[in-house]
């Protein structure tokens, strides 16, 4: 008799994020039987996973409460377990620094917890961040880094990167980590400075100069024609999630749990990224770029650059997405959203 091959089953947290959607499209294209966690709410369409939600076995739970957690467990009986929730967004953390460690620290820990109750054999991938480098001890990053958190989400992401090296080496538990540097897409929240320019950046070449889209501040993203940012000289090693999500699957068919950085190796200040969207369209950045002290963060991090050079080495992970090409896709989807 021919045995039949198990299929693995996967649980994703954050699974309707930029990540989320973007792991479970390559999940589904392995095989993979994938789960997902989603809030409560009205909305039950969502836009990312819009395409493939069908495939998908969604079920609701939230990181605050830890009875709900624990029954998605139980009822998926997962293989992998990956936990991309959090509560994302460095410069917001400041405004709501309790719920960000209630959703990104303690949120992780429910999740542990429930996977080594229920599955401790289940492999278990933390999302973790860059900014937790924050004030940087050297440059480039790499596992071996100091780690030096410049806000309360990158303090609640090491709390949650520390407790899964906790429960890898006190539990015996397959429990890794990717230390993931900026990456982005057409997929990312327009909060983000890299959608918040590429759609700046199609507003010029459509001509909008009010835009129907809202920035942080409840104001619309390309205000008579100018965008408003921040730090233009701020650093960051953009990749494109695409990419990256890649990664989180080969961290958990390694062969030990173990950390790992994810990264370009390149770095590029908010500035590069306005020269090269704008460029795109053919216009000069200088024409639709106004610096609001709103949206300088209280303290700020970097130059983030990472060495993923153990990646490579012992995964065989590398991004094939370049800076450039990363800014087009983006810029020309915010064409197409704003057509």
């Amino acid at each position: 008799m021919q045995k039949v091959k198990h299929q693995k089953k996967a649980l994703i947290t954050g699974i309707t994020g930029q990540d989320g959607s973007y792991l479970a499209e390559f999940l589904l294209n392995k095989g993979y039987k994938v789960s997902g966690m989603v809030r409560q709410t009205s909305a039950l369409l969502y836009p990312n996973i819009g395409r493939i939600q069908q495939r998908l076995e969604l079920i609701q739970g939230d990181l605050l409460d830890p009875v709900s957690i624990r029954e998605i467990v139980q009822k998926t009986q997962p293989d992998e377990v990956y936990n991309l929730a959090s509560q994302s967004h460095p410069s917001e953390s400041f405004k709501q620094p309790i719920h960000t460690a209630e959703i990104t620290a303690i949120g992780a820990h429910r999740v542990l917890d429930s996977v080594l109750d229920v599955c401790p054999k289940a492999r278990f991938y933390q999302a973790s961040s860059s900014e937790m480098y924050g004030w940087v001890k050297e440059i480039p990053q790499n596992e071996e880094t100091p780690f030096n958190p410049a806000n309360p989400y990158a303090a609640a992401k090491l709390y949650a990167f520390n407790l899964t090296k906790i429960y890898r080496k006190s539990y015996k538990m397959f429990a890794a980590n990717g230390i993931l540097f900026n990456h982005e897409s057409p997929r990312r929240h327009l909060g983000f400075v890299t959608q918040k320019v590429s759609y700046a950046a199609a507003c010029a070449k459509l001509g909008v100069k009010n835009s129907e889209h809202l920035n942080e501040e409840g104001e619309p993203i390309m205000k008579n024609g100018k965008v408003s940012l921040g730090n233009l000289e701020a650093k960051r090693d953009w990749g494109f999630a695409g990419d990256y999500v890649r990664s989180m699957w080969m961290i958990l068919q390694h062969d030990k749990p173990d950390d790992f950085v994810v990264a370009t190796g390149e770095t590029h200040t908010i500035k590069d990224l306005c020269k090269v969207a704008f460029k795109y369209v053919g216009e000069d950045w200088q024409d639709y770029v106004l610096i609001d002290k709103r949206f300088i963060r209280p303290t700020e991090t970097g130059p983030l650059i990472g060495d993923y050079s153990k990646a490579k080495k012992e995964l065989g992970w590398e991004p094939e997405v370049s800076f450039e090409k990363l800014v087009q896709i983006m810029v020309d989807a915010n064409i197409a959203r704003l057509k």
